[in-house]
């Protein structure tokens, strides 16, 4: 067991008054998350409502203007070297380095996480994910759903407490996005992390999602937690539903 899972730490991540923005304009406004140890939080919002912004904070790819982020415990302004190594960040497939093989892009981040090699876990994901025959070839005769599988795997080297996702699933071939579900709930399930993904998908919210959260013109304006997620189930309630009458209830208060 990891010394966050044993030391009983709640939260994976913690964000507190959070302003962030791009050259002057701000983004993100008063923004607070949690995502408790062993949940799946999914982060719902339309396009440019700021949920990218939010994960390049969590990242360290974008420095807040304002406000507080932890990663199991660990301040990411106080503390960013140790914040990071429980870290696991998919970037967009395009990101990933075109020039390097995809076994030398896995070599990298577990360089970077101080491992000295890439862990039997992330390469077994990569044989059940198919992706074990383009380990030796270079990034740039991936299709986009083998960069996908990459930058997945990349996010899961070291182990991670906290794993980021921004539409990860997009490009997945079925039995693929299947594999990597069930391979994070286990995750979830033993524990040993969290998963925030940022996605458009109300089915994969529906269906995993320990936790929703709804962003807005930069601001989370309502948060599900697990309990509630449930009882809505129990219910019948689609989450659609859910979303449309938070989505609703904001525009009738904002005016």
């Amino acid at each position: 067991m990891s010394d966050v899972a044993a030391s009983g730490a709640a939260a994976a991540l913690r964000i507190a008054r959070l302003d962030a923005g791009y050259g002057g304009h701000p983004v993100l406004r008063q923004v607070d998350l949690e995502v408790p140890l062993g949940q799946w939080c999914a982060l719902l919002g339309p396009n440019a409502s700021g949920k990218s912004t939010l994960l390049y904070c969590i990242a360290g790819l974008l420095r807040p203007l304002a406000g507080r982020i932890e990663l199991a415990g660990l301040s990411l302004t106080d503390a960013p070297a140790q914040a990071k190594r429980v870290l696991g960040y998919a970037c967009a497939p395009d990101r990933v380095p075109g020039l390097l093989t995809g076994r030398q892009c896995l070599q990298v981040y577990a360089a970077a996480k101080g491992l000295r090699s890439i862990d039997a876990e992330v390469l077994a994901l990569a044989e059940a994910l198919s992706f074990t025959a383009q380990l030796d070839r270079f990034v740039d005769t991936y299709s986009l759903g083998t960069r996908q599988k990459l930058a997945v795997l990349l996010a899961l080297v070291g182990a991670p407490h906290l794993i980021v996702l921004d539409e990860a699933f997009n490009g997945l071939d079925p039995a693929s996005a299947g594999i990597l579900k069930r391979h994070l709930r286990r995750l979830l399930d033993e524990r040993r992390a969290a998963v925030l993904l940022a996605t458009h998908a109300l089915d994969i919210a529906e269906h995993h999602a320990d936790r929703v959260a709804l962003m807005l013109g930069g601001r989370i304006v309502r948060v599900w937690s697990a309990e509630e997620i449930a009882a809505r189930r129990s219910s019948g309630q689609s989450l659609e539903e859910l979303l449309a009458d938070a989505a609703a209830e904001h525009a009738a208060s904002a005016s």
